[in-house]
């Protein structure tokens, strides 16, 4: 990443540059009681889709603290709909090359003009909405734990929301013109992002627990009778 310019995220807002840290939302009981609500996931897997698990929507609704922050970044009503619960661990260290987060979870197949290819992801149904529909979204990332330079942030390129879909290939270009920002975090702190955001994470050099739960959040509903699979 050194031939990059990099950019100091604790400066980036959301409006401008697509990304925001809001530290210590969450505190040390909190954390506890949404720890317990997931204690009985898989942890041999780099990444595990949520749904239908007993107590995290009072976390992640409107009145849960989770919820509540999304609601103060979106306009209208923010519904959660799609978690997954990431462990980066010294076993499972993993990286990510830069992408843009481009399906959404559904509930079952309908053609709808504009919607498409479609996939399975987690054992989802999974479909690549019009580019309007995912920068409508916020996706909010929950730290468990501390996450310094050392232990894999996740990168961002400030600004690449707005660029509608990027091209495979223009991506680094895209990377090399809008920067690099590392997203440390502390345990307890939620960074919130676009959705479309280029992204990445590297495997980290000093490896330990980097358990991060990650929502997405959408307003309103899906054209042609399409339905959000929902967390």
């Amino acid at each position: 990443m050194e031939s990059y310019l990099a950019c100091a995220a604790q400066t980036l807002r959301l409006d401008d540059d697509g990304a925001q840290l809001f530290p210590g939302v969450l505190d040390a009981a909190v954390l506890h009681a949404l720890l317990g609500t997931l204690a009985d996931q898989p942890s041999d897997q780099a990444g595990v889709r949520l749904f239908d698990i007993k107590g995290l929507g009072a976390f992640l609704g409107p009145k849960g603290v989770i919820g509540a922050l999304a609601a103060s970044c979106m306009e209208g009503a923010p519904r959660p709909v799609r978690a997954i619960l990431f462990d980066k661990t010294a076993e499972m260290n993993w990286s990510l090359a830069w992408h843009q987060d481009r399906v959404v979870a559904v509930r079952e197949r309908i053609e709808v003009a504009g919607f498409g290819p479609w996939s399975r992801k987690h054992g989802a149904l999974h479909v690549a909405p019009p580019f309007e529909v995912l920068s409508g979204m916020r996706t909010l990332r929950v730290h468990f734990d501390p996450v310094p330079e050392g232990n894999a942030p996740l990168l961002i390129a400030p600004g690449s929301h707005r660029l509608g879909r990027i091209a495979e290939q223009e991506v680094p270009d895209v990377v090399q013109r809008r920067g690099v920002a590392t997203c440390t975090a502390n345990a307890g702190d939620v960074w919130v992002y676009a959705t479309p955001i280029l992204h990445a994470s590297e495997r980290a050099s000093e490896p330990a627990h980097r358990r991060v739960l990650q929502v997405d959040y959408a307003t309103g509903d899906l054209p042609g009778g399409l339905r959000w699979l929902g967390v």
